[in-house]
């Protein structure tokens, strides 16, 4: 497969996204909650989606041939929950696909060692088999994993990591800040923002809920989900995973062709794990998990 090089000029689909993206925050916030806050809490929630999904471009190159320019269109923390510069450390170290579904070395799994597993009350059993159904990850999910996140976090800061210190501190003020606007000059309450913020992470929870399984071959471990609706737009086609972990420097809009182009061998090459549609996967795994917590292929103690 071939790879993409960072960009040699400004990738316009993109930038123009990240500023229809700003244009549609704004008239979320100060102009739609003033006619209606149950109305402009789901819409702003939807912006904020599409935002993180751009903040991925970004950690991935686009659209500017500078990483600076480009992180400092996409800093802002308009989700209000994860720093940026985090957002892109983990990330990229979870573009290990040797390590995809690691307990330990990859940042984004929900596995968890067996012998942890083993070691937990049956209460947190129970919440975390609960988080493995869908419904369960886009309304217990939020919660979980900000949780670990913050708390894993501030036990290395603890430990003395002032790098994860400094990253904190600015985001503190750069949340404080987007908190404080929208307060001061919108017609949002600051709560309703809250809550627009953690319906954006439950919509983000249905991409990455199955976006890796529990396999012996790293090229098994990504999906493909042949979706072309607007999650799959709000995503920026990130449904077609393992086409995104094969060439994730290819711009999101270059996905949908990367994979036209080749689909018999891409199915060949994630050995098959693919669904037709989120609506799909919606039908499946409301109520049933798709895999246990403890990762089936661990080696037990």
């Amino acid at each position: 497969m071939a790879t993409y090089p960072s960009p040699r000029g400004p990738e316009w689909p993109t930038l123009a996204l990240i500023l229809a993206t700003y244009a549609a925050w704004g008239g979320g916030v100060a102009f739609l909650s003033a006619i209606s806050p149950w109305l402009g809490v789901p819409v702003v929630a939807v912006i904020l989606t599409l935002h993180s999904s751009l903040q991925h471009e970004v950690i991935h190159g686009h659209p500017l041939p500078s990483r600076r320019l480009s992180e400092a269109l996409v800093f802002p923390p308009l989700g209000i929950v994860v720093p940026y510069a985090r957002f892109r450390d983990t990330h990229l170290a979870h573009h290990q696909d040797a390590d995809l579904t690691d307990p330990y070395d990859d940042p984004e799994t929900n596995y968890l060692d067996p012998a942890l597993w083993s070691r937990l009350s049956r209460p947190a059993r129970a919440v975390l088999c609960a988080n493995n159904t869908l419904l369960g990850r886009v309304t217990l999910g939020p919660a979980i994993g900000t949780f670990v996140f913050v708390r894993d976090d501030l036990l290395r800061i603890r430990a003395g990591d002032r790098t994860l210190l400094g990253i904190w501190a600015r985001h503190a003020i750069a949340a404080a800040a987007v908190l404080g606007f929208v307060a001061a000059f919108t017609a949002m309450p600051v709560s309703a923002y809250l809550l627009a913020c953690y319906l954006a992470l439950s919509v983000l929870k249905i991409r990455t809920y199955l976006e890796h399984q529990a396999h012996e071959r790293a090229r098994g471990r990504s999906v493909i989900i042949e979706d072309r609706g607007p999650l799959a737009f709000l995503f920026l086609n990130n449904n077609l995973h393992a086409v995104h972990h094969a060439h994730p420097q290819a711009p999101w809009y270059r996905l949908p062709a990367l994979y036209a182009e080749r689909r018999e061998e891409w199915l060949r090459r994630n050995l098959g794990y693919r669904y037709d549609s989120y609506g799909e996967i919606l039908r499946r795994h409301l109520l049933r998990r798709k895999d246990p917590v403890p990762h089936p292929l661990w080696p037990q103690e």
